[in-house]
């Protein structure tokens, strides 16, 4: 992963940087984190293969947060 990392453009690096960041904020997650570490990868992915403009948000539709509706339904249905 931090090899896949280093040999994007300074400017990717950043971007996957900050998408990350953002998405753990958002996630109440550390970059650190199993959930932090494949939000970099998936990161990584798809900056080198899908658009810039929308990577944050194209993270935010792939990973699920760790408390979502899945979780709500799931303690529900018991």
């Amino acid at each position: 992963m931090l090899q896949s990392l280093i040999s994007l453009p300074d400017q990717d690096i950043e971007l996957v940087i900050t998408a990350v960041r953002q998405w753990c904020t958002k996630n109440d997650c550390e970059i650190d984190s199993n959930e932090g570490r494949r939000a970099l990868t998936l990161a990584i992915d798809l900056v080198q293969y899908s658009s810039r403009d929308t990577l944050f948000q194209d993270l935010t539709k792939r990973l699920c947060p760790r408390s979502g509706p899945i979780d709500a339904e799931t303690s529900g249905a018991g």
